[in-house]
């Protein structure tokens, strides 16, 4: 372990719902649930205010509106989210260059590169409090909460303890005291089955387990999960900080306003989408092993299969050959949301005719169009434009009425009106997308 509290977590605080509350002036101080809006949706992220009537992420989104059928049930916006992401990830990578982001909201941070004139707690401290501030500025207001120690361990440990909006930092030497009293949850990767099974010998909390010799451990739990019990009862965490490798994957996907069941259709999608794949491998010399496709489903469960050759490629014939036998193996009967192709593993050399044949796909890709009513259908939550009234997103539909209430982050609580859901004045609004994005599936 560190002798320093060097290890910096930070945690964006109910990140999805507060990036909808950030943007819907209505919503701010009012329960917000995030996921699947269908009966058998599932709940990804509830701001607190919901949180308080119980809802919580994973839960069917049916029991979410059970316990709080006042709130504001919206289906997501990830490009919203990954905007957010993008803007808090550059500044700490501006604070350091060890940053080893975890997921859209989640990241470590190693301070001793930082620059920083000393590791002391006062020092590190303040620096983490102005990094907070940072993050309120460059997302327009979001809040995270930050705990700094030893190693991730404590760190992850330290940010959970005050939130939303905390800081926490476990001086050196201080570690053992703070986890004792805790249930032996708070190490990663006991769950509920572990949990039970330690219950079962009387351990429930990390003091209690701090009495097992490692060898139990391993017998109760097997040699690496025992082994990893045994080290962090005792605040024992040596992993590095690794940061993010530089992308190596091409990709492109397609977000659609109406569940999509057509097999024909989404395969139609991913050989366009390997198409315009293969098309800036080409434009940037490159070329790629393995082929990804990544499917959103309809209560917003994203799935990926990758495949990967032998030799690199650049064919759209090939990649589009490979993703669609990718979505064989995935059920779309209940309705996909997103499609995406992606290829990694890249190179700067393409191995020609790499199945000693080509195809039509080669050298002409089908024309697809999705249905219109794919995109007259509207989502709660989604961003729309309206001719006159500008810029809102969608309160609710049916019936063949779409009704919006017409705000964005920075104007005040706005007006609602009610549309024929086939109103040629109201479109869905999409943010300009940068000029050669490349990003992984």
């Amino acid at each position: 372990m560190r002798s320093q509290a060097s290890v910096l977590h930070l945690d964006l605080d109910a990140f999805f719902a507060a990036v909808e509350q950030r943007d819907k002036p209505s919503l701010r101080g009012k329960p917000v649930v995030v996921g699947g809006v269908g009966g058998r949706g599932v709940v990804s992220t509830a701001s607190y205010e919901a949180r308080k009537y119980g809802v919580r992420s994973a839960m069917s989104t049916r029991e979410a509106r059970s316990r709080c059928p006042h709130a504001a049930f919206l289906s997501g916006r990830f490009h919203a989210y990954r905007t957010a992401s993008d803007q808090v990830m550059r500044l700490l990578r501006a604070a350091s260059p060890l940053v080893e982001p975890l997921s859209l909201d989640e990241a470590f941070v190693d301070l001793e590169r930082a620059g920083l004139p000393d590791l002391e707690v006062p020092t590190v401290t303040a620096f983490a409090e102005q990094l907070r501030a940072g993050v309120s500025e460059v997302t327009g207001g979001l809040t995270a909460s930050v705990g700094l120690g030893t190693s991730k361990f404590m760190a992850k440990v330290a940010s959970d303890l005050d939130k939303p909006d905390g800081l926490v930092v476990v001086a050196p030497g201080t570690e053992q005291e703070l986890l004792r009293p805790m249930s032996v949850t708070v190490i990663p990767g006991v769950g509920p089955a572990t949990a039970e099974r330690l219950r079962r010998v009387g351990i429930h909390t990390v003091a209690e387990l701090e009495t097992v010799s490692e060898d139990e451990l391993v017998r109760l739990l097997g040699k690496a999960s025992g082994h990893w019990l045994f080290q962090l009862a005792r605040a024992d965490d040596d992993r590095p900080v690794v940061p993010e490798r530089e992308t190596k994957s091409v990709s492109v996907e397609g977000t659609y306003d109406t569940d999509l069941t057509d097999r024909r259709l989404m395969e139609g999608l991913l050989t366009r989408q390997a198409g315009e794949v293969a098309a800036r491998l080409r434009k940037h010399g490159l070329s790629g092993r393995t082929v990804t496709i990544k499917v959103r489903l309809h209560d917003f469960t994203t799935l990926s299969r990758s495949t990967t050759l032998s030799s690199p490629t650049d064919s759209p014939g090939t990649v589009a050959r490979l993703a669609r036998g990718l979505l064989t193996d995935l059920d779309t009967s209940a309705g996909v949301r997103l499609l995406g192709v992606g290829v990694s593993g890249l190179a700067d050399w393409i191995q020609e005719d790499l199945f000693g044949e080509t195809t039509a796909e080669d050298e002409e890709l089908p024309e697809i169009e999705v249905p219109s009513h794919s995109r007259r259908t509207w989502a709660p939550g989604m961003d729309v434009v309206h001719a006159e009234m500008g810029r809102g997103w969608v309160w609710g539909s049916g019936r063949g009425v779409v009704t919006v209430r017409f705000e964005t982050a920075e104007t005040p609580a706005g007006p609602v009106r009610s549309y024929p859901a086939d109103d040629p004045d109201l479109s869905a609004w999409q943010p300009p997308a940068p000029e050669d994005e490349e990003e992984p599936v």
